[in-house]
């Protein structure tokens, strides 16, 4: 998925995603609430950076063939050539730094994971997931440039479950995901999820209203 393209689902892919939440859901009352983002972050720091330093290699080999082209010394067209070559190389480079697997090999992955956290959190509260009557709404965000899962729960459930009995939601999915398979991986996360919850928030007979809507939610 490139950055700024929308992921179109089909119909019945996100039938599939629907639902799983729908099945997890009927043995908790907790809410469970999907979400696939195109990218958590800008990183206009990348395009900055790689224009710089295919910059600096225009420059350098330019430099290095300066027999080739400059046989007779340096003169004022010379120079402008010069001149232009390194701000094409720039242009260039701050191009590539926009496509997804540089931004990845640019970026540490701790920044990254930063950047997932707080879209996940900004997402929490623009969609109303901690607006449930028990305050048990959990977010599963998927953000694809990333290649990153992120699973946020509300307060009382983050008091009931110790971090890494989340982290095994997250592990659920992650080979499916590493294979492209990224509607099986966010099932897998939504079962997985749907499983703990069951066991700390289970469903109430009679008493287990649907909150917040069940299909996936899907933003740039």
């Amino acid at each position: 998925m490139e950055t700024g393209k929308r992921l179109e689902l089909t119909a019945e892919e996100q039938e599939l995603i629907t639902s799983a939440v729908r099945r997890a859901e009927r043995q908790t009352n907790a809410e469970i609430v999907p979400m696939i983002v195109i990218r958590s972050g800008l990183y206009r720091d990348v395009q900055y950076r790689t224009g710089l330093l295919m910059a600096l290699f225009v420059l350098a080999v330019s430099l290095t063939m300066e027999p080739l082209w400059l046989p007779w010394g340096w003169s004022a067209s010379n120079a402008g050539w010069l001149v232009s070559a390194v701000v094409v190389g720039y242009v260039g480079g701050a191009f590539l730094g926009r496509w997804p697997p540089v931004i990845r090999l640019m970026t540490s992955r701790e920044r990254m994971n930063q950047k997932v956290g707080l879209r996940a959190e900004r997402a929490f509260v623009h969609h109303a997931v901690g607006q449930t009557r028990d305050r048990t709404g959990v977010l599963i965000m998927l953000s694809l440039l990333e290649r990153s899962i992120y699973v946020l729960p509300d307060r009382s459930l983050a008091d009931l479950v110790p971090p890494e009995r989340w982290s095994d939601v997250v592990q659920a999915s992650i080979q499916h995901l590493h294979e492209g398979q990224i509607v099986v991986g966010l099932c897998d996360a939504i079962e997985a999820c749907g499983a703990l919850l069951a066991q700390v928030c289970p469903s109430r007979p009679g008493d287990n209203p649907n909150e917040l809507p069940d299909h996936v939610i899907q933003e740039p």
